[in-house]
């Protein structure tokens, strides 16, 4: 028979913990508690609590009494097959060493032995269902025969231990499940939550519900749920409505304009939830909300831009389409396909690929067709132009196509589009006209080259006659250049380098010639032309292109005037000659020409200085 004092010392080492397992949650104390209270009851002074670490595969020191701080809650024991603990745990019973120096069944970990401990007794600990927890480890100093009540009572001290730990780790999962969902509440600002009793009159508000509708929780504490409707919906009886469906169905779906404290409008997606006990009472509402007032107006501007874009390509008699850059799959293909290609759309569209399009387009052009659209892929702009032949009436159309890549967000190609118009008439009437204006400029040409030849008859081959020829032959220039540039604008240093080599020979650094591209209409080609002609005749006979010693420089630039208007700057600039501006008196022709004539046709400025050196002039003329 046991000793009945060591008997009342257990059963009330038992009912003091008892008593610490009901008044506490905290786990990790009642598991040191509950190692304190077993090794005083066994009259060792040490004893530790091993929890099992599953995924690992290890045991850990969770609790203990009687041991160095750094093994409790830090040391990992591997669960091997060898040791006493595993073989308990497997055995679902005891296991004791009464002296560890002599066991030969188990090994013993080396913290243990450096510990100094000699025998111990292991009890395994089971949660409800038969789940292994861990195991309940008493250790002695000195070798120990534990008797038959000892390990009884160990075994009712686990059974105990089990569904306790159970209980605490359900409310510690219960603790985090409600805190994970308090904070994940409290965070959902843009989420309406609310509670309504089976009335509808608010009862619990919670933060997102603030921060969605504006009142404070003070501000709504039994109001109606109703106060969240909008005028109109509270009129036609909406809010009852949802809430009696809910009542009757479950839930009832929310999706409409609410009204806030200030006034505004928030569009909510959202339900209302019957609420009730296990019995069926109606315990009152559940209200839940997203305010998605920025995505509808979102959603509501793409409409309206899908729908903007649908109806101008559907009027545009320029096609659009746009491929997928991946895939190289059609996406979209606007009406005007089939008038300008002559096939149906959708057809196309099913069998979108880059080949099939290929296949429409002449094949002369279709390399580079479709060399345009892979460099499109890789991120170019291009125009191109090229022909196809239509398979509903094999005629051939000019198509000029601008192409284009859209990107994403991260600056990526992620479609390519394009505007396909067709210039099959444009282009023809082009031919036309161009071929018109170049039998014009000839026929301009042989008019020049007619009275050139009448007046050469008539008045001969010297004098103010070969003046008015070489003036005739520079307006025939001026022609052949307006032809050559594509009949309405020539360019500048085209008409200075034409009008000079017609006299000698245009070579550094006798002649220096630079400037810009410059284009002049027509209309300022011809007098243009003729001062470029005075000029140049004039040094040939008087100035800088009479002999060796001169020197000719003309540049020209673009510069804007006081009014903001482009205009070309000219300067000839001869140096080199021996002029002797006082005895020159009268005005010619050509200065006339420069000085007067261009002001008054083509609104330009000029300035016409003789100098000791040579002729100094500039011409300033506004560009159309």
């Amino acid at each position: 028979m046991p000793d009945l004092d060591r008997m009342v010392k257990r059963q009330q080492v038992l009912a003091d913990f008892g008593e610490l397992a009901l008044c506490s949650l905290d786990l990790d104390r009642i598991l040191a508690e509950a190692c304190r209270l077993v090794g005083d009851a066994l009259g060792t002074g040490r004893a530790k609590l091993l929890e099992i670490l599953h995924a690992e595969g290890q045991l850990l020191v969770r609790a203990g009494v009687g041991w160095d701080p750094g093994i409790v809650g830090r040391l990992r024991m591997p669960m091997e097959e060898h040791s006493s603990e595993t073989f308990a745990i497997a055995a679902g019973e005891p296991v004791i060493s009464r002296d560890i120096g002599k066991e030969d069944r188990f090994d013993v970990p080396p913290f243990m032995r450096e510990a100094g401990v000699v025998a111990l007794v292991n009890v395994p600990i089971f949660l409800p269902g038969g789940r292994a927890f861990g195991l309940l480890q008493v250790d002695d100093t000195r070798p120990r025969d534990f008797g038959e009540d000892e390990i009884q009572f160990l075994r009712t001290y686990a059974n105990i231990l089990g569904p306790v730990i159970d209980r605490l780790l359900l409310a510690r999962t219960l603790q985090s499940t409600e805190e994970r969902f308090r904070l994940m509440v409290e965070s959902a600002l843009d989420y309406a939550i609310f509670l309504a009793d089976p009335q509808d009159r608010i009862t619990d508000w919670l933060p997102g519900a603030q921060a969605v509708f504006g009142w404070t929780a003070e501000e709504v504490g039994g109001q109606p749920a109703a106060i969240t409707f909008t005028p109109e919906d509270r009129a036609s009886g909406q809010d009852r409505w949802e809430t009696e469906t809910a009542r009757k169905e479950g839930v009832a779906p929310n999706i409409r304009w609410h009204i806030r404290k200030d006034g505004s409008r928030v569009f909510i997606e959202g339900s209302t939830r019957a609420l009730r006990d296990p019995d069926g009472t109606l315990m009152g509402f559940l209200k839940i909300g997203q305010d998605v007032t920025a995505r509808r107006d979102g959603e509501e501007r793409l409409r309206e831009s899908e729908e903007r874009f649908r109806q101008f390509s559907e009027a545009s008699s320029d096609l659009i389409w746009v491929r997928n850059a991946g895939s190289m799959e059609l996406e979209y293909l606007s009406p005007a396909f089939e008038t300008i290609y002559g096939g149906s759309r959708e057809a196309v569209l099913k069998g979108g690929t880059v080949q099939r399009w290929a296949e429409l387009v002449h094949p002369e052009d279709r390399e580079r067709a479709l060399s345009m659209i892979y460099r499109v892929r890789a991120g170019e702009r291009v125009m191109n132009a090229f022909r196809i032949i239509r398979p509903s009436d094999g005629e051939t159309r000019w198509i000029e196509n601008t192409d284009f890549p859209l990107f994403d967000n991260k600056g990526r190609v992620q479609r390519i589009a394009g505007l396909a118009k067709d210039v099959t008439e444009a282009r023809m009437s082009s031919a036309r006209l161009q071929v018109l204006v170049e039998e014009l400029q000839h026929r301009s040409r042989n008019l020049i080259g007619v009275i050139t030849s009448v007046a050469s008859r008539t008045l001969g081959e010297e004098g103010g006659a070969a003046d008015f020829q070489a003036r005739l032959q520079a307006l025939s220039r001026a022609q052949g250049l307006l032809s050559q540039f594509g009949s309405d604008t020539a360019e500048v240093g085209a008409l200075v380098r034409g009008e000079l080599e017609a006299h000698t020979e245009v070579r550094p650094p006798k002649v220096a010639v630079s400037g810009p591209r410059v284009l002049l209409t027509a209309r300022q080609v011809q007098n243009f032309s003729l001062a470029l002609h005075e000029l140049t005749t004039n040094a040939v006979k008087y100035g800088a292109l009479r002999d060796e010693a001169g020197q000719l420089s003309v540049t020209w630039a673009v510069d804007w005037d006081e009014k903001g208007q482009r205009r070309l700057t000219l300067d000839w600039i001869e140096s080199g000659v021996d002029l002797q501006p006082d005895r020159i008196t009268r005005r010619g022709y050509g200065r006339q020409l420069i000085e007067k004539a261009l002001a008054y046709a083509l609104r330009a400025r000029t300035e016409f200085v003789l100098g000791e050196d040579g002729v100094r002039c500039r011409i300033q003329l506004p560009l159309e």
